[in-house]
């Protein structure tokens, strides 16, 4: 490996570094971003990147890559995999397959592809956490972590229940760091408790949850303040109530409002594929968007960042652990349905679908994120997600950057959508188009800086890891409002992508690949309150789980490249 790189002369997007298309040098040494005096020009790799844009490697805060819920995807959508075939190349690349589920390979590949370094997935139930880190160590090239689902596990309700937060936080710190997680993943609070019961579907915010004395609203904020006490790098990363059901706008901003008296001067709650639970009318007949409701309050508070969950249109496979919106799901596709349900912490479903451009619905839906993204005025509260593959393959990011890029792009998707569907949205009125500063916010520096893991993501200033992504666009010289294919063609195939430190990406083509880190968190609590609330979980541990206790943790060696992040805590 040549450990010395010089990119020269691109114009270079850093908004963690405020800098805004200025044409400078970026020095790489041992894996990191150095300032350019510690380049030996004459031994280093030079990359001209004249008339290019430079840019942090990408970061996907929101993506289902890995887990049982992937696999079980993988084993329901064959058909998802003979379109698409990555062949095996020796010393270069493995093989592998698929779309909206593709295998390990594939998810490595095609992000390096697209100039993304970082990916995580955001949803895993503590249990099967074994089996997520065993895909996301076999998937290449990207540096990655795991949200743990919390919000129907029976510990955390029984302590919330109580409103033992410090005992509440001192679990969620063991189990954090028992499963090597990253972060608080609630999922229409506690509908998993119901949904064993045969009920749940709708679950509102103030609904009690038997036999729990409990309710989503407490859920949401006992666990807000749980991640405050531990100071988690993270936010909570919410799911709300009610999600695709016509009317749950409301829900959602009373969510976000549920914990506006908890943020100081902090982002404190995270809503994400926002576009799902962005919606008026009473039923699918009349549908309607309420974007417009949803920015106006996400503008006029601090507390609050969003993702989109842009649908596209096409094939998808929807997968997630609010159980009861999958089965509903399936009565409408009435073709394929996959339920699970994880002893004492979970439950999920899984249903193929096809968003339809002349489907009433569909159109909606595809205005909606939309409109919510260019509609929230500070970039630094929206992340660009398709909440992979429940909207639509992570692959279509190139085309959402266009449509957010250039009203012109959208126009020409407007064109073959629903009619009476464009009534009831305000997308074709809509005038902003983002700038390729704003686009590097959403897709690196405010995910890296929602994560927690500015200091290392998400820029291209000294002591950054050195993941870059390098694409064929000259600002100077192209109006991207009007030729808007040259964007999608850009962000489809970077000319490079650099991780850290290495090329694994020349001119669209993998070139290289090795395994990137996993990230976790360690959060400090004081030793005699986590012996005693571990001696509380041992105790009921065998009446709960059908695995041992000694079983349940996650070591060490069982990764591939562990990486801790220690934080302050109780």
């Amino acid at each position: 490996m040549n450990n010395q790189i010089l990119i020269k002369n691109g114009y270079v997007y850093d908004p963690i570094n405020k800098i805004d298309g200025e044409k400078m040098d970026i020095a790489i040494k041992n894996g990191r971003i150095v300032p350019l005096s510690e380049i030996d020009e004459s031994k280093a790799k030079v990359i001209d990147a004249s008339g290019k844009v430079v840019m942090p490697g990408g970061v996907d805060m929101h993506t289902h890559i890995a887990g049982p819920k992937v696999n079980l995807g993988r084993l329901m959508r064959p058909e998802d995999h003979y379109y698409s075939i990555v062949k095996l190349i020796p010393g270069v690349r493995r093989s592998g397959t698929g779309i909206t589920t593709p295998s390990t390979t594939v998810v490595g590949y095609k992000y390096a592809k697209m100039g993304w370094t970082t990916a995580i997935d955001p949803a895993s139930p503590p249990l099967k956490n074994r089996h997520t880190h065993e895909e996301l160590d076999d998937t290449p090239i990207l540096d990655k972590a795991v949200f743990i689902l919390m919000d129907s596990n029976w510990f955390v309700l029984k302590y919330l229940e109580k409103g033992d937060i410090e005992k509440c936080a001192a679990f969620v710190a063991w189990l954090l760091k028992a499963t090597k997680g990253y972060a608080i993943k609630i999922v229409d609070p506690g509908v998993a408790i119901p949904w064993i019961r045969g009920k749940g579907y709708g679950l509102g915010l103030d609904d009690q949850i038997p036999p729990f004395n409990i309710t989503p609203r407490e859920i949401v904020r006992g666990l807000c303040k749980v991640n405050k006490m531990l100071k988690l790098p993270h936010p909570i990363h919410v799911h709300c109530n009610r999600l695709g059901i016509p009317g749950n706008y409301q829900t959602t901003i009373e969510t976000m409002k549920a914990v506006s008296d908890l943020a100081d001067e902090d982002v404190n709650i995270h809503i994400t594929h926002v576009q799902f639970n962005s919606y008026g009318g009473v039923g699918w007949a009349n549908l309607k968007s309420r974007a417009e409701e949803i920015a106006k309050y996400i503008n006029s508070v601090n507390h609050v960042t969003l993702d989109m969950g842009q649908i596209i249109f096409g094939e998808a496979t929807t997968m997630t652990a609010d159980a009861p919106f999958e089965y509903a799901l399936y009565h409408t596709t009435k073709w394929k349905w996959g339920g699970a349900e994880v002893e004492a912490e979970a439950a999920a479903g899984i249903v193929p679908f096809t968003y339809k451009r002349k489907n009433y619905v569909n159109a909606i839906q595809w205005c909606i994120g939309l409109e919510v993204a260019l509609l929230v005025q500070d970039p630094w509260k929206v992340v660009l997600t398709t909440d992979h593959p429940n909207g639509g393959p992570f692959t279509s990011y190139p085309e959402v950057i266009a449509w957010l890029m250039s009203k012109k792009a959208r126009e020409k998707v407007l064109e073959k959508l629903n009619k009476r569907a464009l009534r009831e949205v305000a997308l074709p009125s809509i005038d902003r188009e983002y700038s390729l500063y704003e686009i590097a916010v959403i897709t690196r520096a405010g995910p890296a800086k929602l994560l927690g893991l500015d200091n290392i993501k998400g820029h291209l200033g000294p002591g950054a890891d050195a993941d870059v992504a390098i694409y064929d666009l000259n600002p100077a010289e192209v109006d991207f409002s009007e030729n808007y294919e040259v964007i999608e063609k850009a962000f489809s195939s970077a000319l490079y992508t650099i991780k850290g430190g290495e090329i694994v990406v020349k001119d669209g083509e993998l070139v290289k690949y090795g395994y990137g880190k996993t990230y976790y968190v360690e959060a400090k609590v004081e030793d005699a309150l986590m012996q005693e609330v571990l001696g509380e979980v041992k105790e009921k541990f065998n009446e709960w789980y059908t695995i041992s206790f000694e079983n349940y943790e996650i070591h060490d060696h069982e990764l591939r490249h562990p990486q801790p992040i220690k934080v302050g805590g109780v």
